[in-house]
């Protein structure tokens, strides 16, 4: 891990894309009030049950979408400074290194019982991702390949969760129903790979299977930077993303029919309803800022988050934790003392759930935003 210094304003400007690190920033803010939700939290800000979406689903592939759009601003940059391929597939090899162990880090905290770690997590879907699409990026840069890759990424993965039989249970639809909770391919794969290690015991919700599709998620990131990067004129660009943002919503809509939206299995239109609603935020903030010009207005409070994601991301995690774990006087939990205290007694329950969810991601962003003036951005 490293640390850049650098004023605010050439982070944001000099060789980024101002609507990238905002749109990144909103999906991290959303990401940390929907991780720490209260007792009684409104139905938008769960995640679905199974099949189904609810708004809390569509985070998680936002940031792997925005993973990819990424990696073509950072990895372009970096080869037209005439950096070696080798020079760059160590650095990457590096950066998911350290983001799979900063996966295992917010797993074990604090206690680090390594006979029951998880081994799964958020960071680390995003380091294979990462590794994946960064690689592919790399040395297959053409968008008709990249595409090619995602379309038999997301197929494949259809054809085997529908069509071939699970071991033990048999063929989903006919001796067991489709997606079934335990008895499907990933379940299973998961429970032989790593009994005793899974988030929901039998299962987890970002399993090693899964990750395949979750990749597809990337590269459509891929895609997108790289429509981004054309020759075109900026109200050319805008008008694709918005296209294209439309395109993924419907044809996720309807490939849903055969193949549910599923979060937990990251099903193949999961990931592309979430895209195209990924993208339509990205198109929204592009023709804002980068066609609109309009930029002071939307730069702060996201730029903080957007800048110094992968820190916010593991303060939040941590400080949570940390609220479970430290017990006052009477074996009281902290988090129990300070929701009973202030946050019960809202009415409605959900107001006060909101607001603990709001004030929790406030107190995150007050503490990256110290870094943030002090122009410090810390990078993987």
């Amino acid at each position: 891990m490293s640390v850049t210094v650098a004023a605010p304003d050439q982070i944001v400007a000099g060789g980024r894309l101002q609507s990238l690190d905002i749109a990144r920033g909103i999906t991290i803010a959303f990401m940390i009030m929907v991780n720490n939700n209260g007792a009684n939290p409104y139905a938008p800000f769960m995640h679905s049950a199974w099949n189904g979406w609810t708004l809390t689903d569509l985070v998680f592939p936002a940031f792997l979408f925005l993973v990819g759009v990424s990696i073509v601003f950072s990895l372009a940059k970096r080869l037209s400074q005439r950096v070696a391929k080798s020079v760059i597939v160590m650095s990457i090899l590096k950066r998911t290194v350290i983001l799979f162990a900063l996966g295992l880090v917010v797993n074990g905290f604090p206690y680090f019982n390594l006979y029951h770690l998880r081994i799964y997590g958020v960071l680390q879907r995003i380091a294979l991702c990462y590794l994946f699409a960064s690689l592919l990026y790399l040395f297959r840069r053409r968008a008709g390949m990249i595409a090619a890759i995602t379309a038999f990424l997301l197929v494949a993965y259809y054809v085997l969760m529908r069509f071939v039989p699970v071991p033990g249970a048999g063929v989903p639809t006919h001796g067991i129903p489709l997606l079934d909770p335990d008895q499907n391919w990933v379940a299973w794969l998961d429970r032989h790979l790593l009994p005793g290690r899974l988030y929901e015991g039998v299962r987890d919700p970002e399993g090693l299977l899964s990750t395949i599709p979750a990749v597809g998620t990337t590269l459509l990131g891929v895609l997108t930077g790289l429509w981004i990067q054309s020759q075109r004129e900026r109200r050319r660009i805008s008008q694709g993303l918005f296209g294209s943002a439309v395109v993924l919503i419907v044809m996720g809509q309807l490939w849903s029919v055969w193949f549910p939206i599923n979060k937990k299995l990251w099903t193949s239109s999961y990931v592309l309803f979430t895209a195209g609603c990924s993208l339509l935020l990205l198109a929204l903030l592009y023709w804002l800022i980068d066609v609109k010009n309009i930029r002071k207005a939307l730069k702060m409070p996201w730029t903080v988050f957007g800048t110094n994601a992968i820190f916010a991301y593991m303060l939040s995690e941590l400080l949570a934790t940390s609220l479970w774990v430290i017990h006052l006087p009477g074996n009281v939990m902290l988090w129990t003392w300070i929701y009973d205290h202030i946050f019960r007694p809202i009415h409605p329950a959900g107001a006060g759930s909101l607001l603990y969810s709001i004030s929790f991601t406030a107190v995150c962003w007050l503490a990256t935003c110290i870094l943030w003036k002090k122009k410090i951005f810390l990078k993987v």
